[in-house]
């Protein structure tokens, strides 16, 4: 359990502490979308509905300090899990309790959906990414399975330093490896990782990753003057990875990285744009898909998800669920869709 000054520090920050290592909070393009004020990039690219979406984590420590993260540094790191352990009926259930109690004052907003705001009680996606490595919690194919079996989509987001947890993933709707750095000296300055060993398990996450038959997708997060530097070497670790989909985004001036990085260091979406299409020239099986202004976004797919001249990315959630509640290993190509106004 986190002591009470992080706890309070936590829900100041309107985050909701779910158990001994768990919390939950609103994620602000849910809101947005309730407010009518446009929907998230992955409701664009993927096909998730943004207001059905909670954003959590089961692990609230993190082995990184990376200085682009809304994290404040009070709160925990670890090399290694530390806590009783939670069970994953009790996460999620107090989690989707939290998560309504939250969303409970939009209710009464003359300017929110009522429809949408009812249905967004019926949690359908869950961002395991809000904060911390939620993949070191030791029941992580447990609670996944769990939220699958009541039909919830799984986003998992890892930093690439725990590859033996990697291997043992067994199923993701969709699972994301942050490559936050073309080399190792600038990962180390980024990241400032809690292991010596760092970049070693970085290439073995990199590795473990691949192997991976369901969707994968790799995030780069670009600080302007920084490390939007050496595509080629980027495009090495991609290739190395082998993702359905890379996401090219920007840093955001948010939460306490902007006492660590000027707002100058975020980049703009053309900055984006641009880097993106140098990373392309050293891609040649990946193409540009779609952009999500708003986040400053990039969706870089593999050209497979390209057929008849439509691309494929979004996800088919009924057959997703209908495939892994029935016991059996849900592969990429199995559950993609065709994608809508990309």
């Amino acid at each position: 359990m986190p002591n009470k000054e992080i706890k309070k520090l936590l829900e100041k920050q309107q985050y909701r502490v779910v158990g001994k290592h768990s919390a939950v909070k609103i994620c602000g393009w849910t809101k947005n979308m309730l407010r009518g004020k446009g929907s998230c990039y992955k409701q664009k690219f993927y096909g998730i509905e943004s207001y059905k979406c909670m954003q959590m984590t089961t692990n609230l420590a993190c082995a990184n300090r990376c200085i682009f993260c809304w994290r404040d540094y009070k709160e925990p790191v670890s090399k290694e899990w530390k806590y009783l352990i939670d069970s994953p009926e009790l996460i999620l259930n107090e989690s989707l309790k939290q998560q309504r109690k939250l969303l409970s004052g939009f209710g009464g907003f003359d300017k929110v959906d009522k429809n949408l705001y009812n249905d967004s009680r019926k949690v359908r996606h869950a961002a395991l990414s809000l904060t911390g490595e939620p993949i070191v919690y030791p029941k992580i194919n447990e609670i996944i399975e769990l939220m699958h079996k009541n039909k919830i989509s799984t986003f998992l987001v890892t930093n690439g330093q725990y590859p033996e947890e990697i291997e043992k993933l067994r199923q993701v709707t969709q699972l994301y490896l942050s490559v936050d750095s073309p080399n190792k000296k600038l990962l180390k300055q980024i990241d400032v990782p809690l292991f010596k060993d760092y970049w070693n398990r970085f290439e073995k996450s990199l590795v473990a990753f691949s192997k991976k038959k369901f969707r994968k997708s790799i995030r780069l997060t670009i600080i302007k003057g920084l490390n939007d530097i050496e595509p080629e070497n980027y495009a090495k670790l991609i290739n190395k990875g082998k993702p359905d989909f890379v996401e090219v985004k920007a840093y955001m001036h948010v939460g306490s990285s902007i006492h660590r990085l000027k707002r100058e260091a975020m980049p703009t979406h053309k900055e984006i744009g641009d880097f993106s299409k140098k990373l392309l020239n050293y891609l040649p099986s990946y193409a540009f898909v779609s952009e999500h202004k708003p986040s400053r976004v990039v969706l870089i797919a593999k050209k497979t998800f390209l057929k008849s001249g439509k691309w494929r990315t979004f996800i088919d959630f009924d057959k997703f669920f209908s495939i892994v509640n029935n016991g059996k290993e849900a592969r990429t190509k199995e559950y993609m869709k065709e994608a809508k106004d990309l």
